[in-house]
């Protein structure tokens, strides 16, 4: 649940920290006061879109933070598959600056804007005004009704049979079209594998066969080289490199009697002469080596050119034509196996079919059982809402595509407004006030199978008022008993039934605007709902009235409570 909320330059809000507890929380405050700031806030929360226009005026950003404890347990599995550390709680913060840019973080780890949507669907849900749009979305009505589904998960499995089945399909066409010219591709294949094994061997080899054939080429450049440094050092008459070594040795040598200091030089060019003559066997060897066989060079040059004309071929480098044998073995293998494949194939196809509708019927039937259900469980609270007669159905039909990631079915809500009219299609109900009556029954049928911890409402109560406010502020009371249930309200009959209540205001400091939110204690509530009833002018009978909805809240509660226990 929602434990604490800050805010910080945020709109028209300079800072502003609030407390949350259990149950139902109301914010009420004036028009224009600011109420849905907080929902703003939560919806940042939550991995919203944010923009610039939301820092207030002077700052360089807006803040929202908030705390959460008794965390579910997708939530936590979200931390651990995150590697965020946490003790049960966790603090998610949201920065944005002027230029729209943003930052989220949950326990000061920086996280992702869409892995932060991901949190949020498991710590926060929100009804807006603007749910109606989004309920008459025969999607959405899919969605809210298998959430209602007697056995969790049958829409999934629907869902991985189909796109195991589309997996298969495509590999099954893939290899159904290159079986249709399959005897002219596997003499090509074959052609072409016997040149490349007739000519490739590894890379290493290939690099060392033109390596060798750059030597070769270069054999009248590189003998001159090593002719010309074999009689400097060893084979000039007399002056040679290791002639004159040893003579200057042999100076030394005879004098260094005479001077012990002489002996390391001595010593050196003693060594002197063992290296130039082991560099001129070197040299040798390396021009004996250079007489190559005229038919090895013929051969040599035969391979490279065989090579570089089946790169040409195949569009590789030579290094790359090992590869190249490898995949032409490969594809020649699966074509000699293509029938056996797609018989293979075949069957698989035919038995995901079976699968997918023997999947498919029991979510048509689990579907038909949920809509049963859910249209008795929102008729009921249509009745509450102050349309007696008023009837919804979820009608459950065959789809025209037979074949689907989401099942066989078509799902439509129906709305019967009126005692003896047939029900119509939701998105052609014609009046405003039935609508919003509609859709918050709706809603709140579809928040009692929530798994959200704390749920919002931001202002859905639009349109109603009277005794329907109060039934209205009773249904979101009931929920709070069994999640957090935040309400943005203009009705003081629904306020009154809030456990905890908030009053936000506007204030003006010269040119400056800004909001201000407070809890609410006893005294403050009665001052406030009477306000809500009362306009400019607050009687005294406004403040007897808020005092009497107030007390009458509790008991209801405590009556309810009373006969669940069998009292």
């Amino acid at each position: 649940m929602l434990t604490h909320l800050q805010l910080r330059d945020l709109v028209i809000v300079d800072h502003a920290e609030l407390e949350f507890g259990t149950g139902l929380t109301a914010l009420t405050g004036e028009t224009g006061a600011g109420k849905s700031i907080v929902v703003d806030a939560l919806l940042l929360i939550a991995g919203d879109r944010a923009a610039g226009d939301i820092v207030r005026q002077g700052a360089e950003r807006a803040e929202a933070a908030a705390s959460f404890a008794a965390l579910p347990a997708a939530a936590l599995a979200w931390l651990e598959h995150q590697a965020i550390e946490h003790d049960g709680e966790i603090v998610v913060r949201r920065t944005v600056g002027l230029d729209g840019r943003s930052r989220a973080y949950v326990n000061g780890q920086i996280v992702p804007i869409q892995a932060l949507r991901e949190l949020g669907e498991f710590l926060i849900e929100i009804h807006g005004q603007q749910e109606f749009q989004h309920l008459v979305k025969r999607g959405a009505q899919r969605d809210l009704l298998d959430e209602h589904l007697s056995a969790p998960g049958l829409d999934a499995a629907v869902s991985e049979i189909h796109s195991r089945y589309r997996e298969c399909r495509g590999e099954f066409e893939s290899l159904k079209s290159a079986a249709e010219n399959r005897e002219a591709r596997l003499d090509l294949l074959r052609h072409q594998l016997s040149e490349l094994k007739a000519e490739v061997t590894t890379v290493a080899a290939i690099e060392e066969l033109f390596v060798e054939r750059k030597r070769i080429s270069g054999r009248g450049r590189l003998a001159l080289a090593t002719q010309t440094a074999l009689t400097a050092v060893y084979d000039s008459d007399g002056d040679s490199a290791h002639d004159l070594l040893a003579k200057a040795a042999s100076a030394l040598r005879n004098a260094g009697d005479a001077d012990p200091a002489l002996a390391q030089a001595g010593k050196l060019l003693a060594e002197a002469m063992i290296n130039t003559g082991e560099a001129a066997e070197a040299l040798r060897r390396y021009l004996d080596a250079l007489d190559i066989d005229p038919s090895r060079q013929e051969e040599i040059e035969r391979q490279a050119a065989a090579l570089e004309a089946l790169a040409r071929k195949h569009r590789q480098t030579v290094v790359e034509l090992p590869a190249q044998l490898v995949r032409t073995e490969q594809e020649l293998r699966t074509l000699e196996n293509a029938q056996l494949s797609l018989a293979g194939l075949e069957q698989r196809l035919a038995a995901l079919s079976r699968d997918y509708g023997t999947a498919a019927q029991r979510l048509t039937e689990a579907r038909k059982a949920a809509a049963l259900n859910l249209a008795k469980q929102i008729t009921h609270l249509m009745q509450a809402l102050g349309m007696a007669g008023g009837r919804f159905e979820v009608a459950v039909t065959p789809s025209d595509a037979d074949f689907g990631p989401h099942g066989r079915d078509d799902i439509e809500f129906m709305v019967s407004a009126n005692p003896g009219q047939p029900p119509k299609s939701l998105a052609k109900v014609a009046s405003g006030g039935e609508l919003s009556r509609i859709s918050l029954a709706i809603q709140v049928a579809a928040a009692a199978k929530t798994s959200a911890p704390c749920m919002v409402f931001d202002e859905v109560d639009a349109g109603i008022g009277g005794a329907v406010a109060e039934i209205v502020g009773r249904q979101l009371r009931d929920l709070g008993a069994r999640a957090q249930v935040l309400c943005v309200t203009h009705l003081a009959q629904v306020a009154a039934q809030a456990h905890n209540q908030f009053r936000v205001s506007k204030t003006s400091e010269g040119k400056l605007t800004l909001t201000a939110v407070k809890a609410l204690g006893p005294e403050e509530r009665v001052d406030e709902i009477a306000r809500m009833l009362g306009g400019i002018d607050i009687t005294q009978q406004a403040h007897a009235h808020a005092r009497e909805m107030l007390a009458r809240a509790a008991p209801a509660e405590d009556a309810k409570k009373k006969r669940s226990r069998g009292g």
